[in-house]
């Protein structure tokens, strides 16, 4: 882990999606952070001492999903499959499918384990919230807040749009793992990975941590608010500073468009892999992405904090 100092920083940004505004002014305490994503080496370790297990080796319960299709009521979990031709991008079922057998140990299936494929430095995947607050506690941490995170990822860089500046590839520099090319058929992988990459792969941030955009999302606390919360003004008209914020509130954080499934959302932060210029640009420290607490997918991992004085 590494100290990051506390201290006030413009969060959000006006350039990208709507969800990321207004800009505002936060203040954070300084914390402990885990230098790189929670890796499958230290995951492994966390199971074989604690005989945990993930989400996405438990069978979902038929009543907590109502509308569950006939033969899905077996343990799994989502993988992406690149497309072979453009498809329409609005419909993620395009490139996700629910894999039976897929959990963190066989990322993309029963026939992909983590040591045929090499993957023991590379960011743990297909974890749900749970798994990643069994881990925080077993380690004696916590999950970062959403603040906490950005503030971290931007390794004290105000206002820039990305975790090295405001220019994606500087001078052709691939800077995290990201999608090159047209998402979701054509990866030109000019970064070297067509998934995820070991981790501290590309360059650290100013606060020296690796991993904070790209490769995998990672789950924070906060409960998903589609505004995020914003300071009050004081009378006169002059704004404040918001300290330490802690999220939405769990009444927010469900999805409209699914009324049967009553489970709460996290920000998600950080981008991933499969983050693309033509389709999600969210390989930026301002980025969030809303994600139902019971969802493991091939492109989710976490890392912790620690709150306490340096």
């Amino acid at each position: 882990m590494t100290w990051i100092p506390g201290g006030t920083f413009t969060m959000g940004s006006e350039r990208f999606y709507p969800e990321e505004a207004p800009l505002r002014r936060v203040a954070v305490d300084g914390f402990w952070i885990d230098i790189a994503p929670v890796t499958n080496r230290r995951f492994a370790a966390f199971v074989e001492a604690t005989g945990y297990t993930t989400v996405a080796e438990i069978v979902p319960d038929r009543r907590d999903y109502p509308g569950m299709l006939p033969g899905m009521d077996r343990a799994g979990s989502l993988v992406f499959h690149k497309s072979r031709t453009p498809v329409d991008t609005s419909n993620p079922a395009n490139w996700w499918a629910f894999e039976f057998g897929a959990d963190w140990h066989y990322p993309l299936g029963p026939d992909s384990d983590v040591e045929s494929l090499g993957l023991w430095d590379h960011p743990v995947v297909q974890i749900a919230y749970a798994d990643a607050e069994a881990y925080a506690r077993w380690a004696g941490k916590d999950l970062p807040t959403e603040a906490e995170f950005e503030f971290a990822a931007r390794g004290g860089l105000e206002g820039a749009d990305y975790a090295w500046g405001d220019e994606l590839a500087p001078d052709g520099a691939m800077m995290a793992n990201y999608w090159q090319g047209l998402f979701p058929f054509a990866n030109q992988m000019l970064d070297g990975w067509e998934r995820t990459s070991p981790v501290g792969t590309y360059p650290a941030n100013g606060y020296g941590l690796v991993d904070m955009i790209g490769n995998s999302w990672e789950w924070t606390s906060d409960w998903w608010a589609d505004t995020p919360e914003t300071a009050k003004k004081k009378a006169g008209g002059s704004c404040c500073t918001l300290s330490n914020p802690r999220g939405g509130k769990l009444k927010d954080s469900f999805d409209p468009s699914q009324p049967a499934i009553r489970i709460g959302r996290k920000v998600l932060k950080g981008g991933s892999h499969l983050c693309a210029a033509n389709y999600c640009q969210r390989y930026r420290p301002a980025a969030r992405h809303p994600e139902m607490i019971d969802s493991s997918t091939s492109h989710i991992g976490f890392r912790c904090v620690l709150r306490s004085t340096a």
